[in-house]
């Protein structure tokens, strides 16, 4: 039997894990449109993704409290029970960043919270439905409204910049795409940062050494640097996924879904929201391609991502499920 403490520093250690990985396997939400279009080198783009990560990820946490608050009841929650869902998580990271399919990290927390806490009840009583309910349903209208706004916004620049000519439009669209992405890291450092802040919350208060789900300052530290590490070491294989493989993206068009990622992000943590960048940026690249005809967006490859985020939460709570019931046998 390990004593509390020693559970807790390795929950710290899986969640500061969990943000790393979350690093690499989000950068290309972030990145893989300047990288794509030659706005930036793959290596500035990656300095300044991590670095702005890691200022993104202080700027708030009222996501981090929602993910500590409202998918199940702090009073049922155990070390094993978030050793369980971050293992759950970190595997389901792993799968899809090997096999280079953009996937959700916010639904694979989600998820393996859910998994861990149910089994260990022995019921879905330990759900917060009502909680799960507005996380889900910004989970799910969030990439919707990420192609709606970046359809706008493409029309919008497309009559502002119609009278150029096109290598004038270029020029001028590399130069506002390594805008609009810093704007989309730091949005995504500012939302997905939180969630293992969160985690790490609700595990200090499940072991009684905080009283409430306020994030302490060295869990904020700790999260914005293991978010940025894991950003500065990239993720190439998504990046040619979410880069190339939707829709080839020109610069005008990278401007747009950037800009129409980060809106959707900046409002869903000012909510408090968990939404998954990942998903938001995959709308606003598919509704800026829709722009130019609907056969320029490969749908097949939209398909395959679909399946893989219908997919996340169910496989990673049996997989959270199945970590609980390993940490409970060891520890």
């Amino acid at each position: 039997m390990l004593n509390t403490t020693v559970l807790l520093m390795v929950v710290v250690f899986l969640a500061l894990a969990f943000d790393f990985i979350n690093g690499f396997h989000d950068t290309a939400n972030a990145i893989a449109t300047v990288v794509s279009t030659r706005a930036l080198s793959p290596r500035k783009a990656i300095v300044m993704s991590a670095l702005l990560n890691f200022v993104g990820a202080l700027y708030k946490t009222a996501v981090a409290k929602t993910i500590a608050n409202d998918i199940v009841s702090s009073a049922i929650v155990t070390q094993e029970v978030v050793i369980g869902a971050l293992l759950g998580a970190i595997a389901w990271n792993l799968v899809t960043w090997y096999y280079g399919i953009p996937s959700s990290s916010s639904h694979a927390i989600i998820g393996g919270v859910m998994g861990a806490a149910v089994l260990k009840v022995g019921s879905l009583g330990a759900l917060k439905w009502g909680g799960i309910e507005k996380v889900v349903i910004a989970l799910v209208i969030s990439p919707i409204l990420g192609a709606l706004i970046g359809l706008g916004i493409m029309y919008v620049l497309l009559w502002l910049f119609g009278s150029m000519s096109p290598s004038k439009v270029n020029k001028n669209s590399l130069r506002l795409q390594i805008l609009t992405a810093g704007l989309l890291s730091f949005n995504h450092g500012s939302n997905d940062a939180q969630k293992s802040m969160g985690i790490i919350t609700l595990a200090l208060l499940s072991a009684g050494a905080i009283a409430n789900t306020d994030v302490p300052l060295w869990v904020k530290l700790a999260c914005a640097a293991a978010m940025a590490l894991g950003t500065a070491s990239g993720g190439w294989r998504i990046i040619r996924t979410m880069g190339s493989k939707i829709f080839k993206i020109e610069p005008i068009y990278g401007c747009a879904a950037e800009l129409s990622a980060s809106t959707v992000i900046w409002i869903a943590t000012e909510f408090g929201l968990p939404v998954s960048t990942t998903h938001v940026v995959s709308g606003a690249i598919m509704g800026v391609g829709a722009t130019k005809r609907l056969s320029a967006v490969r749908w097949s490859v939209a398909r395959q991502m679909a399946v893989a985020w219908v997919l996340t939460i169910p496989a990673t709570a049996l997989l959270g499920a199945g970590f609980y019931f390993l940490a409970s046998l060891i520890v």
